[in-house]
């Protein structure tokens, strides 16, 4: 998936092959719609790598920019650095059923699970599609949460499919999108760092894109008739750079700034997270005394955090750009945001 939206020179930085976060290398994504009478949700499933996460986890850190949400798995994260479970997305409702996915898959993994070994700790993270899923209808299986995982590979589809099925952004369909980005330090390494995100936040009245406010939608931007901020956004961020949780938490907070660029001021009713990870440093648990490990210079972190605030930036318009119409189970639509913004420019894109 290459560079579909761009002015020419609002982002600075290269893209990696696809331009999605599988190409960091060894991280794949898998997908589950669920369209049956009133759902309109999913599963999204991101692998940081292919081996036993629980025995092998990944570092990680993550920042909560706005907390009203619902995930799973997010303060033993803090706590420890690390992420040791695919990490799986979907809609609030569906966190129950995915967690119990991935305990019964670390369990049938490894069976001392909780019983000589510390228990798992399965990380979810959720937005609300309410707005066109019957969300109450609690869809989501813990066999769609498996079969996302089972269907993980480096084709990533973006728009309305797995968690994005049924998410809006900005007034219109919103869902998955992902990009990446290659960072080239000055002593000659390359790196690569990749975004996925699960959008469904913002009133089209904030709507910005590429620095400009965007004439699309219907809704004017005055103080009578702007809606509350109710949506949620989840980033996810992997690169193969050898930082450490500490660094990686430092680097998920700058989606921040993404999201700024693009108009949101992350209000009361949202919930913004972001997990960041490196799949460098990936050590057998308590294999040995002490573990030999490389760092990341920390004067090299600002090539890092301007990859991480362009690649959010694109993964969210990306996800707007490849949506489908939504019809809701309640009739309510969410329009397509490429059909909105190709009339805005005259066919233009």
């Amino acid at each position: 998936m290459r560079r579909i939206l761009n002015d020419g020179h609002w982002w600075r930085l290269p893209t990696g092959i696809d331009n999605t976060i599988a190409d960091v290398a060894g991280v794949r994504v898998g997908q589950v719609s669920v369209r049956t009478g009133g759902a309109c949700t999913g599963v999204t499933a991101v692998l940081p790598h292919s081996g036993n996460l629980f025995r092998r986890p990944v570092p990680a850190g993550l920042s909560v920019l706005n907390g009203f949400g619902k995930s799973a798995g997010l303060i033993q994260l803090q706590e420890l650095g690390e992420i040791e479970s695919p990490v799986l997305l979907t809609n609030t409702f569906g966190v129950p059923a995915c967690a119990s996915a991935l305990i019964r898959r670390a369990i049938d993994e490894n069976p001392d699970i909780g019983r000589s070994s510390a228990t798992v700790n399965p990380l979810v993270m959720e937005c609300n599609d309410g707005k066109v899923n019957d969300i109450q209808a609690m869809a989501v299986s813990e066999t769609d949460a498996i079969r996302a995982i089972d269907r993980a590979g480096t084709l990533v589809d973006q728009g309305t499919v797995g968690a994005g099925s049924g998410m809006c952004t900005f007034g219109f369909a919103g869902g998955i999108g992902s990009a990446s980005r290659i960072v080239r330090l000055p002593g000659g390494s390359s790196f690569t760092l990749g975004v996925l995100v699960l959008s469904n936040f913002g009133p089209s009245s904030q709507l910005t894109v590429f620095g400009r406010s965007v004439p699309v939608g219907d809704e004017k931007s005055t103080d009578a008739n702007v809606e509350p901020e109710k949506g949620s956004i989840i980033v996810l961020m992997a690169c193969d750079a050898p930082l450490d949780s500490r660094q990686l938490t430092r680097l998920s907070r700058r989606s921040g700034a993404a999201l700024g660029r693009l108009g949101s001021c992350y209000g009361h009713g949202s919930g913004d997270i972001t997990v960041a990870f490196s799949t460098a440093n990936i050590i057998e648990r308590e294999a040995q005394d002490v573990h030999p490990a490389s760092r990341l210079c920390e004067s090299r972190m600002d090539a890092f955090f301007e990859a991480a605030v362009e690649g959010t930036e694109e993964a969210i318009l990306n996800a707007l750009w490849h949506a489908e119409p939504c019809v809701g189970y309640n009739g309510s639509v969410l329009p397509s945001f490429k059909a909105a913004w190709n009339e805005g420019q005259n066919g233009a894109v």
